[in-house]
């Protein structure tokens, strides 16, 4: 069975697909930044740890040796989320992230899955397909997509990419700022107003648990590479995704809607055609 490396393993997502992982039986190397957040995990007993800071990586060394020769990565690591607009992903991020990934490769690594970021895309409306031109926006974006084009730019037949393009999600974990988390917690607090944009945006969501399972299922597969869209392929408002997280819990609040505006580097109107993702899962 594949002995399979998750960077970014304490991460919103990553806790999830190194979860995942575990259930379905195989073996887990998992690294993050930090050894005495990675220990707080039910799981970290149950894999090989081995804390990496990629803000520190080292060309010299090894990587592919340092994580134990693994079967395939599934890489979730990236620094300084949720701050989409900072320059410092283009800047330091991409770097060192291409120079991390560049390095396992060329020591023997053959399988890896990449997370990217539908907002590779830019900002074009309507449904989005994996054969699209990109117009990143944002230098998150602008990052990611350039990493994916660097590292397509390598010998193709050294390795399998599978580059993931993760649209919306929501759990329990998730960034404190992030409007799920925002909502919950003035729930919690018993809050009679929840302040929100205006809610008529149109994107696609997926809780996390399905979002980590649809990761491991599209890393583990060999059949389809490339991009791959990680989505629900339904177009759903903000404003009706809220009322039925809200309804789901039997919950209570008065949306005062408008009451931030709009973002800037998102276009109004967008989901993923999930064509390639539901291909993958037709076939497990």
């Amino acid at each position: 069975m594949k002995k399979i490396l998750v960077t970014g393993a304490t991460g919103f997502i990553g806790n999830y697909v190194v979860e995942k992982l575990l259930q379905l039986g195989y073996p887990v190397i998992a690294t993050s930044a930090h050894k005495t957040k990675a220990i707080e995990y039910n799981w970290f007993t149950k894999v090989v740890y081995i804390e990496c800071d990629l803000n520190n990586v080292d060309d010299n060394i090894n990587y592919f040796v340092f994580f134990n020769k693994p079967d395939a990565l599934i890489h979730l690591a990236w620094q300084g989320l949720p701050d989409y607009s900072e320059s410092f992903h283009v800047r330091n991020n991409l770097p060192v992230h291409f120079t991390f990934l560049n390095n396992l490769i060329s020591n023997g690594l053959k399988d890896i899955t990449v997370a990217g970021t539908c907002l590779e895309y830019g900002l074009i409306e309507g449904c989005l397909r994996e054969n699209m031109d990109t117009n990143p926006a944002i230098p998150y974006a602008i990052a990611k997509n350039e990493l994916r084009e660097k590292l397509q730019k390598l010998p193709v037949r050294s390795f399998s990419l599978k580059w993931i393009r993760l649209f919306y999600m929501y759990g329990k974990g998730q960034n404190p700022n992030a409007l799920f988390s925002q909502l919950d917690k003035a729930l919690e607090n018993g809050d009679p107003v929840f302040n929100m944009s205006g809610g008529e945006q149109v994107r696609d969501f997926l809780p996390v648990e399905k979002v980590a399972d649809y990761i491991t299922r599209i890393a583990l597969q060999d059949t389809l590479t490339g991009i791959i869209n990680c989505c629900s392929g339904k177009p759903i408002t903000i404003k009706e995704q809220v009322k039925n997280y809200l309804n789901e819990r039997d919950k209570h609040i008065h949306l005062n809607l408008g009451y931030y505006p709009y973002t800037t580097y998102e276009p109004m109107n967008f989901w993923g055609d999930n064509s390639k993702l539901k291909s993958i899962l037709s076939n497990d």
